[in-house]
């Protein structure tokens, strides 16, 4: 089933949202261009850090236009799940030929999003990029968050949380250290929602 990204009318039922992603040391997710090169150049050495596992639970990712115009640049498509890309300037015309099909382009609100999601059989919505995961947890989109901490300060760049008007409470669900890589990964449960 296939995403049509269109409004729907509101009701109670969503989607729930997941965050599973990287970040340096000093709080960044991508550069301030949105490379990822820094995150790239790292051997994991075999380690299996979860993503394989999480991603099976997984019906269909929403990203934003700077992590979509990122992942467009890797020599393949990573995903076999839909992806919804959340946009004001792309239309589905500017999908790439060979991703018609598996991506889409919404300009609906996240709220409006995980809303349509939900009606059309996804439950489980991962979400990616800094700005849009911003965005779900201001309106209380997010369940759980699932951060892995790459061992590199970078200095400048995109940040996966933002500015917020009240606390956010989390729980941690497990803390893990990968001795090969030196990443260390925390599993939240968002409380505020």
């Amino acid at each position: 089933m296939f995403l049509n990204c269109k409004t729907i009318k509101m009701n109670t039922n969503k989607a729930k949202g997941f965050v599973f992603m990287a970040q340096s040391i000093d709080g960044f997710v991508a550069r301030k261009n949105h490379d990822i090169d820094w995150l790239m150049k790292y051997d994991t050495h075999g380690e299996d850090h979860g993503y394989n596992n999480f991603i099976k639970e997984i019906d269909v990712l929403v990203m934003g236009t700077g992590s979509y115009k990122t992942v467009l640049g890797f020599d393949t498509w990573p995903y076999t799940i839909p992806v919804c890309v959340l946009s004001s300037t792309l239309r589905q015309k500017d999908i790439p030929e060979e991703l018609q099909g598996k991506v889409s382009i919404s300009g609906e609100t996240p709220v409006e999003l995980m809303q349509r999601l939900f009606e059309v059989g996804y439950k489980n919505v991962y979400i990616d990029g800094g700005r849009v995961v911003q965005s779900f947890i201001k309106e209380e989109l997010i369940k759980e968050i699932t951060i892995t901490i790459i061992p590199i300060l970078i200095g400048a760049g995109k940040r996966m949380f933002g500015r917020i008007e009240n606390d956010i409470d989390f729980r941690l669900m497990e803390s893990k250290s990968f001795s090969k890589s030196g990443f260390v990964q925390n599993h939240y449960k968002i409380l505020n929602t």
